[in-house]
């Protein structure tokens, strides 16, 4: 199995994709194509996807059973001790305002357990 979802990618490269997988929603992608077949069209994505973004997953003979690429996302597979998992990278947080009293990171309640107030 094998699953495409594009994202703000030109009408055309939706029109290849559909020659090879259904389209079950918009930009999304399904169908059972051979392992060459499935290279070949996610080359193509990556060729056209001009300022879109674009997922690829599919079924191998891994321990989870299936693998995934992202092309131009914010998203990236990472492996960790032979599991595939996403890394998001975390929002830019902001500061705290520089006249605070408090340390960050600790809620009241569990400043009121630390020094046993209530």
């Amino acid at each position: 199995m094998t699953v495409i979802v594009l994202t703000n990618c030109p009408a055309g490269l939706r029109g290849f994709l559909t020659r090879w997988l259904l389209e079950i929603s918009a930009g999304v992608f399904i169908g059972n194509p051979s392992a060459r077949i499935r290279d070949i069209l996610w080359r193509e994505v990556q060729q056209h996807a001009g300022q879109g973004r674009a997922l690829l997953a599919h079924t191998t003979n891994n321990e989870q059973g299936y693998t995934f690429h992202t092309f131009d996302h914010a998203w990236h597979p990472i492996d960790h001790e032979g599991i595939t998992l996403i890394h998001r990278p975390s929002p830019d947080t902001p500061t705290a305002p520089s006249n605070s009293t408090s340390k960050p990171g600790w809620s009241k309640a569990s400043k009121r357990r630390r020094f046993g107030g209530r």
